[in-house]
């Protein structure tokens, strides 16, 4: 009897969960291991779970719908990590009160708390529920101290006014990260507030001076059409009366300005553009309101009322380019962090304000973190990526009794170190002092171009004086007529408009080509040429590790991207990024890898073996096998400037990975364009001196021409030797990325930022280049040579009109009113020629046809 094999019940396959799942909270795909099958609300981590419990226990779900009604996703909201009590104790100290509370004169407080995670309005509407979200978290009177929350979602800035007697604001920062809204003290906002309300002040008075301009003109067109058709007395009268007195406004309301400037000017004895324009319009008001009275002869408010809406919207296009270059205040707050890890009486780590840290202080910092001040690592082995404050592309190792820098940041383990020097005692704090320095000491175009004017000024007061002597011996109505028409049509608008529209026309076309120019001195410096000095990491080269190349057993090739995943070190994660494409190994199961992180390298316990990826260094101390091969091909990529990694499966190393500075591939070509815009090239690096010489080399320098191994303080001393060298003063620019370039490119009379520089070096530059590469530098140049020629044009055209002009006028051959018509047309005209100036940016070779360095 034949026995049938026993066949297995086939269970019902449990259902597939829906291939996309949203977050009821963040609206982000829930990974499948987290959806709950039935459940009417998904969460894609606890983090979204606990901030929609809190949103909808304060009864605030309408905030949900206005996010979906704002097209605005909660990626950030609620993603932070689980609350942790005491996280914003620090908030709370009196250091933090003085450093940034504002006390007010009710008894309440105000701060200003800058947001992560605020992305739509309906994160608007969240914040500033905030009472009621203390309320539910701390209860009726905590919430009842909370009295406003305002954001600003342009600066992602919340103001919030509260009762410290009822509620700490630690309870308050607390309640916004519960939501999803980490909060961090903001900086700078004061300065900011007060730029913000000049500006605000001077665009109210370019709107009431245009508004007023365009009425008077409209009372100017029935006058001057009565001139031909005639017009009845009453209504004349009238119009005059009625354009004499929105003149008036006009002169002593938005035109004042220029009166306090002119009388700045006589009290200093240095005149300058405001005098003679003044004087226009002093003389000009006086007459028309003498003639008004007298019911003949011409009035002049029309053109007088335009005259001061033109020249305060020239004033307004010159603040918004100063305003740029006010950027390097409080540069420290860019480069250290706001807050630091202190060590306290019982030996754990606190957080407390960076304001709080004394010499003598115990601090950690870290993976990832950034060193807050100068000390003397106490404990912990890592790395240090200092190449924004040395110039040095690689990570530097540091161990206990080696000094750590403030600005740079801690990769690989964490440290603690004692502090040494704060604030501006800092390394990074005196190159910021440097920076400060030179922007002060830096010459501006203003002073030259006032320098002319003053000249300009007193020889048209002396002409207007001779005119009005020589015609009142004839007539003195004539004297008068002839006298004010000199001052009108000789204003020195179109002298001081030709220079600065020609500019600001020129930044608005580099703008556009992601070329971010702060003044109009910096493109009449740069069409000049000159000795220009070149960093090296992030100018010439990308500025970060870039996977190069691979030799050996490429079947490690993925192992070794699997195990550099959850690296934060420079290499680790050019290895990974480099090794992305790489398949994973087929059938390994590879599951969870436990991986030791060393200063220059990895250990991970792979399904293979054991997996040993770091420096030649790192293999000796742990006793693995170095074939010849290996250590040879390892030391030549060392002699190139690259980073060898050395790649062991079972303590024999079977592989070796390149990572490395890559060049940017148009740097050759555009850098030759430089030289024939008449600039001489030299390389200054602070790395070593044998990578800095192989750049140079592939740009086409010679060795005589490029300095390695040169410190912060070294660059600044090259540009100002090369300032005031045997030949007297000769143009320096400096084109740099780093904090270590920032003191160089404020003392250089041009000081360049490439793209990705530190915000320090923007700072302290002339011109940042946002678009990455070298090409922009080409265009930069061609630019300014064009737009110098432009200015060369419109003074010309300017300076012969009012040789022209002011001649007639003398001979008694232009009136008033002919005078009121030339002058916005010259103003006119040489707006036509600054918007005229056409420019083309160079062309540079496709990068794909470079050849690579």
């Amino acid at each position: 009897m034949s026995i049938s094999p026993a066949i297995p019940a086939i269970e019902p396959a449990a259902p597939a969960p829906p291939r996309s799942v949203a977050c009821t909270h963040c609206a982000l795909p829930v990974p499948r291991g987290l959806i709950e099958p039935g459940a009417d609300q998904q969460f894609c981590c606890a983090g979204c779970r606990a901030a929609y419990q809190v949103i909808h226990g304060c009864g605030l779900d309408a905030y949900y719908r206005l996010r979906d009604t704002s097209g605005g996703v909660g990626e950030a909201l609620g993603r932070s990590d689980a609350v942790q009590q005491g996280r914003f104790t620090s908030f709370d100290t009196e250091t933090f009160h003085a450093a940034h509370v504002r006390p007010m004169q009710s008894g309440l407080c105000s701060v200003d708390l800058r947001l992560e995670g605020v992305h739509c309005a309906a994160c608007v509407w969240l914040i500033e529920k905030l009472p009621r979200v203390v309320r539910s978290a701390y209860g009726e009177d905590a919430g009842d101290g909370v009295v406003e929350a305002r954001l600003s979602m342009r600066q992602a800035t919340v103001r919030v006014t509260w009762d410290p007697t009822r509620v700490k604001l630690s309870a308050i920062a607390q309640a916004l990260d519960t939501l999803g809204y980490r909060p961090h003290p903001a900086k700078g906002l004061s300065r900011q507030a007060a730029r913000r309300n000049e500006e605000r002040k001077q665009l109210m008075h370019i709107g009431l001076a245009g508004a007023l301009a365009g009425n008077i003109m409209l009372l100017a067109i029935a006058q001057y059409a009565g001139l031909w058709g005639g017009i009845e007395r009453q209504y004349d009268q009238f119009f005059r009366w009625l354009g004499a007195g929105l003149g008036a406004v006009a002169l002593l309301g938005p035109g004042r300005v220029f009166f306090r400037g002119a009388w700045a000017a006589l009290v200093a004895r240095s005149p300058h553009l405001d005098l003679p324009i003044a004087l226009a319009l002093g003389v000009g008001g006086v007459a028309g309101t003498v003639n008004v009275v007298l019911g003949q002869g011409d009035i002049y408010f029309d053109s007088l009322a335009v005259l001061v809406f033109l020249l305060l919207v020239g004033r307004y296009i010159q603040f918004r380019q100063q305003r740029l270059a006010d950027d390097a205040v409080s540069l420290m707050a860019s480069l250290t962090p706001g807050d630091c890890r202190r060590r306290d009486a019982s030996g754990a780590f606190e957080t407390v304000p960076l304001e709080a840290l004394t010499v003598g202080d115990e601090v950690e910092v870290l993976p990832g973190g950034i060193v807050p001040a100068d000390g003397e690592v106490l404990t912990g082995n890592a790395s240090v990526v200092a190449a924004l404050l040395t110039g040095e592309s690689r990570p530097v190792h540091i161990a206990p009794g080696d000094d750590a820098h403030a600005g740079t940041q801690i990769v690989g383990r964490r440290i603690t170190l004692r502090v040494t020097r704060l604030g501006g005692d800092t390394r990074v704090g005196r190159l910021m002092t440097l920076v400060e320095d030179g922007l002060e000491s830096k010459p501006a175009i203003v002073q030259a171009a006032d320098r002319i004017a003053g000249w300009f000024v007193v020889a048209v007061s002396l002409i207007a004086l001779m005119v009005f002597a020589a015609w009142s011996v004839a007539d003195i109505g004539l004297a008068v007529d002839h006298t004010v028409a000199l001052l009108i049509v000789a204003c020195p608008c179109a002298l001081g408009l030709a220079t600065p529209l020609t500019f600001a026309v020129a930044i608005g076309r580099a703008a556009r080509r992601d070329i971010l120019v702060k003044s109009g001195s910096a493109l009449e410096r740069a069409a000049r040429g000159g000795l220009m000095l070149l960093d090296k990491t992030g100018t010439l080269t990308t500025g970060r590790m870039q996977w190069l190349g691979w030799d050996g057993d490429a079947s490690l090739k993925p192992w070794l991207a699997h195990a550099e995943l959850t690296s934060t070190h420079p290499v680790g994660i050019a290895l990974a990024a480099g090794l992305k494409d790489d398949a994973a190994p087929d059938g390994s199961g590879v599951g969870d890898v436990t991986t030791t992180h060393h200063p220059d390298g990895i250990e991970a316990n792979l399904p293979i073996g054991r997996l040993t990826a770091g420096s030649i260094g790192m293999m000796q101390r742990l006793a693995v096998a170095v074939p010849e091969r290996f250590a040879h091909r390892a030391a030549e990529a060392a002699a190139q400037g690259h980073t060898p990694v050395l790649v062991a499966l079972d303590g024999c190393v079977a592989g070796l990975a390149r990572v490395g500075d890559g060049m940017h591939a148009d740097a050759s070509a555009a850098l030759r364009q430089a030289r024939r815009m008449g600039w001489r090239l030299q390389l200054v690096s602070g790395d070593q001196p044998d990578i800095a010489r192989r750049v140079g080399s592939a740009v086409g320098l010679d060795d005589a021409d490029v300095l390695g191994g040169i410190p912060p303080e070294g660059k600044l001393e090259l540009v100002r030797a090369a300032q005031h060298g045997p030949a007297g003063h000769q143009a320096v620019a400096m084109v740099g990325d780093g904090v270590n370039d920032a003191a160089a490119l404020a003392a250089a009379d041009l000081g360049i930022a490439a793209s990705g520089g530190a915000e320090a070096s923007l700072a302290a530059a002339d011109v940042y280049l946002a678009r990455p590469g070298v090409a922009p530098l080409a265009e930069f140049l061609a630019l300014s040579q064009q737009t110098l020629r432009t200015v060369r044009r419109n003074l010309a055209v300017s300076l012969g009109y009012n040789a022209l002009v002011v001649s007639l006028a003398a001979a008694g051959m232009i009136t008033p009113l002919l005078a009121a018509v030339l002058m916005p047309l010259s103003s006119a005209t040489v707006l036509t020629l600054a918007l005229g100036g056409q420019w083309r940016a160079p062309r540079t070779p496709d990068p794909d046809t470079l050849e690579p360095a």
